[in-house]
């Protein structure tokens, strides 16, 4: 088999031969890749030289190239494309993986040569070293010992079978969301009103699927916004936050477990709780200091949150509803929206058709940091997907960047940035080994083609405009970078500075220099009109109250489920008691549903609705990488708002100011977040900002 994984890639600057890559490839160049890793493993623990940074630490950061490779490819096929073979594969591959994982970090021989460098160059004050290289240092020793690398015996091998069954629970779970999304459907019936109060864009996009409503978000999301059906709402919405709560893709069983093994892990190292052990290397660094920050937010925008439901209420109950519920929420605040602003997303939309926010996203790069995007025809998975050189002002080249905008059934729902291949150095040439990343969307597919009667291109509304800019963030950090070492370059920093460069990208929404360099109506050509930006702008703290408070309460979920701690009643629980059932250890986690309206109360301004659940649908911490880590995204809204804050006083496109940016883009994990902040404002962060924007501090 011509395997195209073994081969290199000619395509323009290594793009990816999607058109030769076959699902029969993946699994000889993951076992393959794992064979090398080994190989290169060994290597440097049994070199007869004594341990250098040299020989062992940088060593280290460049082993596993081809697993790399394929692993680029196939876990974000996984996400975009997730075909049956593929989700099969995975499940059979990722015991090896995990095995193969496992192996490195408890890899005694390995450890010891780390742990001789770290201790030579720590007597010597790292003399000799530089910051990256120091970073590089500490974070391997480091990431050892929380990979378990100093356990023996009985402790160690608990360590792996929980290490192992971990991530095998990790993917089950995702996979269950995945499934569960992709499963659901609803026909509505236009004969029997089952579009009333739609606008024409979505009554217009369910026609061309059909009629067909799922719980994809450019399904779910509209329908919950305009529908005046409140029955079928309230359907959708118990569907949508059901979501593996029972039946085939029950998900309770792996909340439960996972939760347990992460403590476990924790136990193991000697810290109080999974989170503890998590945010070591984080801008926040404790529990306390996250819980601090949620909680002072908590109190700085209860009252507003409070005000902006009953003002929703006091709407709805005109209509004859006494009590509001969760699925009356975002129906009626849109209609309070348009009464109090008279801007909704139908008057948006025809001014953000997609190639035109694309047009201004990309400038918006070329204005702050004279980067262009160039189209390029190479092969991509799916036909939806394009391809774009970006070259810097020097002409130099910086990466591809890979776009997905989209929903499919193979695809997981939602938005994220991630990447086929990380920025590095060539160990052997020294050559600047440029990044290819992706970013994932969902938006609304075109009605037909362009020139045929009835075309109507994909329309953006203002939110998902922001989420495009968002997810562009992520990309520029990942394209921008220029580090030496692949664990430190792009977007592989600390996960509460990592939603900075995105979220900081979202305020340009807002701002009508960059709204100039696009918006206009996709047919007539006009400007959007500067009454409809000041309404845009007079909205947009609408709501902010209760948005936060939505946002403190999946931060202060996470944070239960990963805090639950050493015990009297379970600290007796030895490391062979592995069989041990989670609610026997921990008997809170019996009534999941409960556990999480406990967890979420202080932040609930709608009643609970029995039976539903964010938690078994809530990817990004147990599946993903935002465990005892969601908190990241209201930390970094302090950031990002204290950040555009020295851009509106310095100017929005000043090059002084956007270089000092760029060079936080650029630096990757090189330089300790917080210093790296400073080193762009002058000073350390203030609430004061966010709470300005939000127009909680008047």
């Amino acid at each position: 088999m011509n395997n195209p994984f073994f081969e290199e890639w000619t395509l323009p600057h290594g793009a990816i031969p999607f058109d030769r890559i076959q699902a029969e490839h993946y699994k000889p160049a993951l076992l393959k890749g794992m064979e090398e890793e080994d190989r290169e493993i060994e290597a440097i623990a049994n070199n007869p030289e004594s341990p250098t940074f040299e020989n062992t630490i940088e060593a280290l950061d460049y082993t596993g190239a081809l697993l790399k490779k394929v692993g680029g490819v196939f876990y974000n096929m996984l996400e975009c494309d997730g075909t049956d073979d593929l989700l099969n594969l995975a499940e059979e591959i990722q015991p090896q993986y995990s095995q193969h994982e496992l192996n490195i970090a408890l890899n005694e021989k390995l450890f010891e040569r780390v742990r001789i460098v770290w201790e030579e160059y720590k007597a010597k004050d790292f003399e000799g070293l530089s910051v990256a290289q120091q970073r590089l240092l500490k974070d391997r020793y480091e990431g050892y010992l929380k990979a378990g690398a100093t356990l023996q015996g009985e402790a160690r091998e608990r360590w792996r079978k929980v290490s192992e069954q971990l991530d095998s629970l990790t993917l089950a779970y995702g996979q269950n969301v995945q499934k569960a999304t992709g499963d659901w459907s609803y026909q509505l019936d236009p004969d029997k009103g089952d579009l009333e109060g739609l606008p024409a864009f979505a009554a217009d996009a369910y026609k061309q699927n059909d009629y067909k409503l799922t719980l994809l978000a450019p399904s779910y999301r509209p329908f919950m916004m305009y529908s005046s059906r409140r029955d079928l709402r309230e359907m959708l919405y118990k569907a949508y936050n059901s979501r593996c709560t029972s039946g085939k893709y029950d998900n309770t069983e792996n909340i439960r477990k996972i939760a347990l093994l992460r403590q476990e892990k924790a136990d193991l190292l000697g810290f109080q709780s999974f989170a503890d052990m998590r945010l070591t290397n984080t801008m926040a660094k404790t529990p306390e200091a996250v819980n601090n920050l949620l909680n002072t937010l908590l109190q700085a925008y209860k009252q507003a949150g409070s005000d902006d439901v009953k003002e929703v209420a006091t709407l709805a109950q005109k209509d004859g509803i006494d009590t509001l519920m969760p699925w009356d929420f975002s129906y009626y605040s849109e209609q309070l929206k348009k009464e109090k602003f008279n801007v909704n997303d139908a008057m948006v939309k025809p001014f953000f058709s997609l190639e035109k926010v694309k047009k201004g996203v990309f400038g918006l790069a070329n204005t702050l940091y004279g980067v262009t995007f160039h189209k390029i025809d190479v092969p991509v998975y799916n036909p939806d997907v394009e391809c774009f050189e970006v070259i810097d002002r020097d002409s130099t080249f910086l990466g591809l960047l890979y776009t997905d905008f989209f929903p499919r059934e193979t695809k997981r729902p939602g938005a994220w940035m991630t990447e086929f291949r990380s920025q590095q150095r060539n160990p052997q040439t020294g050559a600047d080994e440029r990044p290819i990343v992706q970013i994932v969307m969902s938006f609304t597919k075109p009605v037909g083609q362009p020139g045929e009667e009835g075309y109507t291109p994909s329309l953006l509304t203002y939110d998902e405009a922001e989420t495009f800019l968002h997810e562009f963030g992520h990309s520029l950090h990942g394209l921008l970078t220029k580090c030496t070492y692949p664990s430190q370059s792009g977007t592989s920093v600390a996960h509460d500075f990592v939603e900075l460069p995105s979220q900081f990208n979202e305020n340009f929404l807002g701002k009508k220099e960059f709204l100039d360099t696009f918006a206009e109506d996709w047919q007539t050509g006009e400007k959007i009109p500067q009454q409809l930006i000041d309404r845009l702008h007079e909205a947009s703290t609408f709501q902010a109250g209760y948005l936060c408070l939505r946002q403190l309460s999946f931060g202060m979920l996470d944070m239960a489920f990963h805090s639950l701690g050493r015990t009297e009643k379970n600290k007796d629980f030895q490391v062979q008691d592995f069989e041990v059932k989670p609610t026997e250890r921990f008997p809170q986690l019996k009534d999941v549903e409960g556990f999480e309206e406990k967890a979420m109360e202080p932040t609930q301004l709608l009643p609970h609705v029995d039976g539903t659940m964010m938690c078994s649908a809530f990817t990004h911490i147990f599946s993903g990488g935002y465990a005892a880590g969601y908190y990241g995204y209201k930390w970094a809204e302090v950031l990002d708002a204290d950040a555009f804050a020295v851009f509106e006083r310095e100017g929005l496109s000043n090059p002084q100011t956007a270089a000092r940016f760029r060079h936080l883009l650029e630096s990757g994990d090189t330089i300790d977040p917080a210093e790296l902040y400073r080193q762009f404002k002058g000073e350390d962060p203030s609430i004061e900002a966010l709470m300005k924007r939000d127009g909680i501090l008047k």
